[in-house]
């Protein structure tokens, strides 16, 4: 949840709530992102015949509910569980953990700044949440560096305390390039050759996190598996491993050649 405080939801949005008490005609539930309670009713819960409401949710669960009707004059919140679809529930479930997330790295940054909170939603929460949204914000930070928040004229000692931070906790996605690396050597060592030369494959200079994996298919063709975290270096170091590769076995008066797979 932000630091703001927010007001009330709008019919249609989804929430993040938690189900507090459960009677015989529902579910009375704590709105986590705003601290309003809501009511979900029985008929809300689910389009199948329910017997007792404890089937489908229980207190202290976590629940993704769309918001029905809102009366703020009388405090009323109205929620729906059975209208929610899966995707709608994955996607608001990672949004949130996103959220919470993100929340967590600028309270890292408080402490490590000693500066208030507030100073740092105000000075740089803001500013990246306006511009890039917290999360997404805080994760390019992790993967480029204090230049991006900077960018934002984020201070330059609270860019570089959330750089490294979100640096440290910020797990990156990683992509998978893969391509067909063809090696044939018919020299007496030619085995030797072949397996020197996928090392230098899976050996080739690369920055830190990437990972390189060479593997047999069927010989003389062998995979060459790049993890990195994006698209462009995982291209680029598959095709300078294979490269390396050829090179080395070329030179040992042997062969090859490097297809990438879609």
């Amino acid at each position: 949840m932000a630091l703001k405080e927010k007001g009330w939801p709008e019919a249609g949005d989804l929430v993040i709530a938690t189900v507090r008490s459960i009677t015989h005609y529902g579910a009375y539930v704590l709105l986590d992102e705003y601290e309003k309670e809501g009511l979900l009713h029985i008929s809300e819960i689910s389009s199948s015949w329910i017997r007792n409401v404890r089937d489908f949710v229980r207190e202290g669960q976590k629940v993704v509910l769309k918001v029905l009707r809102v009366d703020e004059e009388k405090g009323h919140v109205d929620l729906s569980l059975r209208r929610v679809s899966r995707s709608e529930r994955r996607e608001k479930l990672l949004a949130w953990k996103r959220d919470k997330k993100a929340e967590s790295l600028l309270r890292s940054a408080s402490e490590k700044l000693k500066v208030p909170l507030e100073e740092i939603y105000a000075k740089a929460g803001d500013p990246i949440e306006k511009e890039l949204g917290l999360y997404k914000g805080l994760e390019k930070a992790a993967r480029e560096g204090a230049e991006v928040l900077l960018g934002l004229s984020v201070p330059k000692d609270m860019a570089a305390v959330l750089a490294e931070i979100a640096k440290e906790k910020i797990k990156m996605p990683m992509v998978r390039v893969k391509g067909i690396l063809e090696l044939q050597c018919t020299k007496p060592n030619g085995v030797t050759i072949i397996r020197e030369a996928l090392l230098s494959a899976q050996q080739v200079e690369k920055p830190e996190g990437t990972m390189v994996n060479v593997y047999v298919v069927a010989t003389p063709k062998y995979r060459v598996e790049v993890l990195a975290e994006n698209y462009k270096d995982a291209e680029m170091i598959a095709r300078k491993a294979a490269e390396t590769a050829i090179k080395n076995i070329t030179k040992a008066g042997g062969q090859g050649n490097f297809e990438r797979e879609k």
